[in-house]
């Protein structure tokens, strides 16, 4: 009696097997360039998620609309992570395991840091994301990665730079969040304002939610800073903060960065927010200032108001497929490293008007922004300095 399998056995139970993975697995072309994405579509980061979801749908169609990269079709798969690491991490191995990604989105800083090390041991994955953390520009560490933007050093270093020029020896109070990512630029944004001439005077943080902040208020009365800078934050406690401080008569002009400048998020607290000044990497779907034929093609493709986020996400999918179309282009395979080399030989690019100036990426980031100030009547954001670049 034999207790084992046969060769022969052994070897239809692995063609079966090869047939059944066949049958489950996704078709995909040879030829097609794959865009995987961890997408927060559910849980507290879901508003981004969702806006990003459809800047990267909308943006790959337009490019196969178009005939593709170098005749290659892009395909984008993408599921959602709740805005959880494990399961950020679940889905990349899942794709990957699927699809061979060429490009992939993350969606968070945790997920970022996360997967670098096996972004690394591949090679064959070139990653950005939601995540503008200042640790991630870092080219040596962090050398399959980019980030479609400032950094959140170079955001708050766009506000100094507008600061000295408006006031110069400027008094500025930093308010952040007591997380990772609200102390992410408090060093590099106490050396630069030192090198403008700009003085700290009040350091405060508080939790990410909405919280009583009536002594810190009181500590911003004393400091009595000409600017108060909010990172970290999306929405609460900044209405509080503002509130508090105009009842108290202070002077002082409120700014933050990117996630807390959507106009959406501001349409309750309109009075409020009146004068909230911010830094913003891109422009805003209702900008229709210049030449900006990628906002005309957007607002045709959404009649309706698309958010920052979904700008920032249309713009991350423009500059990966451009890396991967001049690695082709170059006649390379598309290995992190070479896509890397393609996005850092992006030289004064046209996004379209996604940016209002040419762009550059001389290392992991994007470093242009521009100061815009929210108009509470018009519930709208308006520019109130030029494009400011972060020389590098």
């Amino acid at each position: 009696m034999r207790l084992f399998p046969t060769r022969r056995k052994l070897l239809s139970y692995a063609a079966a097997g090869c047939f059944a993975l066949g049958l489950n697995a996704p078709a995909r072309a040879a030829d097609e360039i794959v865009i995987g994405g961890s997408m927060p579509m559910t849980g507290v980061f879901a508003f981004a998620g969702i806006a990003l979801n459809n800047a990267f749908q909308d943006y790959v169609k337009i490019v196969n609309d178009a005939g593709g990269i170098n005749g290659r079709k892009v395909k984008y798969v993408a599921e959602d992570t709740g805005y959880k690491v494990d399961n950020s991490v679940a889905v990349f191995n899942r794709i990957t395991s699927q699809e061979k990604v060429n490009l992939y989105y993350g969606d968070s800083t945790a997920f970022s840091k996360t997967i670098n090390a096996e972004l690394n041991r591949r090679g064959d994955i070139l990653l950005a994301g939601a995540s503008f953390a200042t640790e991630l520009n870092d080219p040596k560490n962090f050398p399959n990665q980019f980030i479609a933007g400032p950094d959140y050093s170079e955001m708050i270093g766009i506000l100094l730079e507008y600061i000295a020029k408006t006031k110069p020896g400027a008094k500025i109070a930093l308010v952040n969040s007591d997380t990772e990512f609200g102390r992410d630029p408090i060093a590099p944004t106490e050396k630069r304002a030192g090198e403008l001439g700009l003085k700290i005077v009040e350091k405060i943080a508080t939790p990410p939610t909405s919280v009583d902040v009536s002594t810190e208020v009181l500590k911003l009365r004393r400091a009595d800073p000409d600017y108060t800078i909010f990172h970290g934050y999306i929405l609460a406690p900044l209405p509080e903060f503002m509130t508090q401080a105009k009842q108290l008569g202070l002077k002082t002009k409120f700014m933050g960065t990117f996630w807390s400048m959507d106009n959406a998020i501001w349409a309750k607290s309109a009075d409020v927010a009146d004068g909230f000044m911010g830094v913003m990497p891109y422009r805003y779907y209702y900008d229709t200032e210049g030449k900006s034929p990628m906002l005309e093609k957007i607002r045709q493709i959404r009649p309706e108001y698309q958010s920052t986020g979904y700008m920032q996400g249309f713009l991350t999918a423009m500059l990966m497929t451009e890396a991967a179309k001049r690695t082709l282009e170059a006649k390379k395979e598309l290995t992190a490293a070479n896509m890397k080399a393609s996005l850092n030989s992006i030289k004064d690019f046209d996004t379209g008007g996604i940016i209002g100036v040419p762009i550059s990426i001389p290392g992991n980031t994007v470093p242009v922004g521009r100061v815009y100030q929210y108009d509470g009547a018009n519930k709208t954001m308006k520019p109130v300095s030029d494009w400011i670049k972060i020389a590098k």
